[in-house]
């Protein structure tokens, strides 16, 4: 099947440099990137400050000239560079919702909602545009301030509002830039359920920016993690979570015990036992399809939900995956008891029920499952 007809965005090699200074090497903000956006989908990328996210976005919406690569957009190619081709931001089929929102302060509601009817690639004139911006205004709950001056909208509010102008310039795709990262975190959770269900509502592909895991894992179809102008992995928010790929994946997404491996070699039953400084481990956890390569280096990786406590002391004989540790910190977080265990001077972060009632000093035995502990290879 053809990438044009199932994706809505197609990247090929694209990179963003920077000159340091005369005479100096190049500095790349997107290195090489390669990835599709299928059509219908809510994709995201996801990284760190500085990883390349927001360069890439604004290459996409055309307000960033890329080094190197390609675009394609609905099977027509936006930009090449080694043809010299660059499709300007306003011929491409896209809308933009900024981090700041770009809500207009001197124009009312329905006439910040109306602007890409009036002035975009589908115009329209008179009543009609009054009339559709109206109709989206209702349907992202805003038709009862319609009238009002842009200025006297919550933050809230103006995020649906700079959601209505976007979907009214009818995208075929529809960029995001940490468009929730200036409100408040119960209104973020609020506002993020809303936006996914607006966009499954509308249909519309959306590729959407920003370095809150939660959200990345929240809302989308498929999330692009990347790191230092280069992708880590792509996958679905449960496969990042099960299966990392890497240790910036694994330490990135969620928490994660990582433990250097000094040695790797094959284990029973598919698995692989590996030494570590807290002592031998067998980690049966691969992901699906991936090819085992045994050398030294690599990480031990387990969540801390997956790591098993007990009360215990050192005169017990731990069996397969058991260390005894010593209890450095206990918080209690309501719904879970988090600890920070000390075994052989490595610390090892736990998450379990509120009732246990460990202690710092206490001596424990931990039980790392085999079933839920990978080995992530360097």
């Amino acid at each position: 099947m053809n990438r044009e007809t199932t994706s809505s965005i197609v990247i090929t090699g694209l990179r963003k440099s920077y000159e340091r200074s005369p005479g100096s090497d190049a500095a790349y903000a997107i290195d090489g990137i390669s990835f599709d956006v299928p059509k219908g989908q809510f994709v995201t990328l996801l990284g760190p400050s500085g990883c390349g996210k927001t360069t890439t976005l604004r290459c996409i919406a055309g307000l960033e000239h890329a080094s190197e690569g390609r675009i394609e957009m609905g099977g027509e190619v936006v930009f090449d560079a080694q043809e010299k081709l660059h499709v300007k931001p306003e011929d491409r089929p896209i809308a933009m919702v900024p981090q700041s929102y770009g809500i207009w302060p001197h124009m009312r509601v329905v006439d910040n909602a109306a602007f890409p009817i009036r002035h975009g690639r589908n115009r329209r004139k008179g009543p009609e545009a009054r009339q559709r911006a109206l109709e989206m205004l209702e349907q992202v709950g805003l038709a009862g301030v319609a009238d009002r001056w842009a200025t006297q909208l919550s933050g809230g509010q103006q995020q649906r509002l700079a959601l209505a102008r976007a979907l009214l310039g009818d995208p075929e795709v529809l960029l995001l830039d940490e468009p929730l990262s200036n409100l408040d975190a119960k209104l973020r959770a609020k506002l993020r359920q809303e936006l996914r269900s607006f966009q499954e509502q509308f249909g519309v592909t959306s590729l959407y920016v920003t370095h809150d895991q939660a959200e990345a894992l929240a809302m989308s179809d498929t999330v692009v993690v990347m790191n230092q102008g280069s992708i880590e992995q792509i996958d679905t928010p449960e496969r990042l979570y099960d299966y990392p790929r890497s240790a910036f994946v694994a330490d990135f997404i969620g928490s994660a015990n990582l433990f250097p491996v000094r040695d790797a070699s094959p284990g029973r039953e598919g698995g692989v036992f590996a030494k570590t400084d807290i002592g031998p481990v067998l980690c049966a956890r691969s992901a699906p399809g991936q090819e085992v390569k045994y050398h030294n280096g690599g990480f031990v990786c387990v969540r801390p939900e997956d790591v098993e406590v007990r009360p215990g002391s050192a005169r017990a004989v731990p069996a397969e995956n058991e260390f005894v540790g010593v209890v450095e910190s206990s918080e209690f977080l309501g719904d879970r008891l988090e600890l920070v265990v000390r075994s052989a001077d490595v610390s090892i972060t736990v998450f379990t029920r509120a009732g246990l009632g460990c202690r710092p000093g206490q001596e424990v035995v931990l039980r790392l499952d085999p079933t839920s502990t990978s080995y992530l290879a360097s």
